[in-house]
């Protein structure tokens, strides 16, 4: 009966504190927007510089490998053709749009 309680209370509180954890967040502004842009920004950036250092390295061992086999007699295949690593070369910041300029309402016309 104790245990029935207990786990009772538990979920009524629980339900309480979910319940004011799910107000709605305000709308982001405009200069949020354009951080949270540029960070994405940043961020695939940054994943093209790793998967560019990444495709290095992976011919780097290659050659390696091929050199370090035929130095050593053994038989291998040749080389699977893959694209050539692309640099995407040094992160460069989107230019912020300008902002429109606001559009006056035109007076009415009186007859």
């Amino acid at each position: 009966m104790k245990k029935t309680f207990i786990s009772l209370a538990t979920l009524v509180l629980a339900s309480l504190f979910s319940a004011s954890a799910m107000a709605k967040l305000p709308a982001l502004s405009d200069e949020a927007k354009a951080k949270a842009a540029e960070a994405a920004a940043k961020t695939a950036h940054g994943n093209k510089v790793a998967d560019f250092q990444l495709c290095k390295s992976r011919e780097k061992v290659a050659a390696h490998y091929y050199k370090t086999a035929k130095s050593g007699g053994k038989q291998t295949t040749p080389p699977v053709a893959t694209p050539p690593c692309a640099d995407p070369g040094p992160f460069v910041a989107a230019a912020p749009a300008p902002a429109a300029p606001a559009v006056a309402a035109a007076p009415a016309k009186k007859s």
